[in-house]
């Protein structure tokens, strides 16, 4: 009796088909600096053949601080420009600055009116600052994330003094060590989001 060939056909198929990443830009301060980490993430994301990225704006979100479980019908409309996104990403990467030594109110907010879309799945986190590159604002969301069932990876990528770091093309100036850190950063993301993509079609995160 091969018992080794009964186990192997009882495991479920690799994954094949490349994770959704939702790439949530935490910033909607007026003359932000998160769309140009953005696009220089994207840029990185799309040389993958293993992510495939979706942004979620916190810019585009118009939702209130006030948390409800019966929202307004403009709230409920502002929420199904933003949900089924968030519920169809298999990952996250977090893009935020530090604003007094922790994250944005409009993050907060995003995080907040969201649940059930954040459980068992990875976080990624891009951040970028002054002196601190925005390394205390990661370890907060690493906290809030745990709350709330997902996983943060360890590496992350920061940008110190960020505004001189790139050009006006929204090029970096010296892209070899943020390339870098962003691949470590994507493989480990992968590698959770793949692990717990399987893992959830074999069994529901929670039963």
């Amino acid at each position: 009796m091969n018992l080794t060939a009964d186990v192997s056909a009882s495991l479920p198929a690799p994954v094949s088909s490349p994770l959704k990443v939702a790439v949530i830009i935490g910033s909607n301060r007026e003359g932000r600096f998160g769309p140009v980490v953005a696009d220089w993430l994207l840029g990185r994301l799309r040389e993958r053949d293993d992510l495939t990225a979706e942004v979620v704006d916190t810019a585009d979100a118009g939702l209130p601080t006030v948390l409800s479980y019966s929202p307004a019908p403009e709230v409920t409309a502002e929420l199904a420009k933003i949900t089924p996104k968030l519920a169809a990403a298999d990952a996250f990467v977090v893009l935020t600055p530090e604003y007094n030594h922790s994250f944005p109110a409009s993050l907060k907010t995003l995080i907040d009116w969201h649940y059930e879309e954040w459980r068992a799945k990875p976080v990624g986190f891009v951040s970028y600052g002054g002196v601190s590159g925005g390394l205390r604002a990661v370890e907060q969301l690493r906290q809030v994330f745990a709350e709330l069932h997902a996983v943060t990876v360890r590496d992350t990528v920061s940008f110190h003094n960020a505004g001189a770091s790139f050009d006006d093309e929204g090029r970096h100036r010296d892209p070899a060590a943020p390339d870098a850190a962003a691949k470590v950063m994507l493989d480990q993301l992968g590698w959770w989001g793949a692990a717990l993509r399987e893992a959830k079609a074999v069994r529901p995160y929670g039963t």
